[in-house]
């Protein structure tokens, strides 16, 4: 028995809630009535922005070891 779905009834008994089907209304400050927060898992990156930016930092990065390692930096 948890509280999310039972709450006292302030006779010393417990009332069962039911689960809201819409759980983004909680989102929201219900002593402010501010805006939804957003979500940024529902909002993705497309892979081939993924595949993108990862490319281009092992390229970076390999571009760095090279000229470390051809200039003698690191020996």
């Amino acid at each position: 028995m948890t509280l999310q779905l039972h709450r006292p009834d302030g006779t010393g008994g417990i009332e069962t809630v039911a689960p809201k089907a819409d759980w983004s209304s909680d989102l929201r400050s219900p002593r402010w009535n501010v805006a939804k927060l957003a979500n940024p898992e529902m909002n993705p990156t497309s892979r081939t922005r993924s595949v993108l930016f990862w490319g281009a930092l092992a390229a970076v990065t390999f571009a760095i070891l090279l000229a470390g390692y051809g200039s003698g930096f690191w020996h």
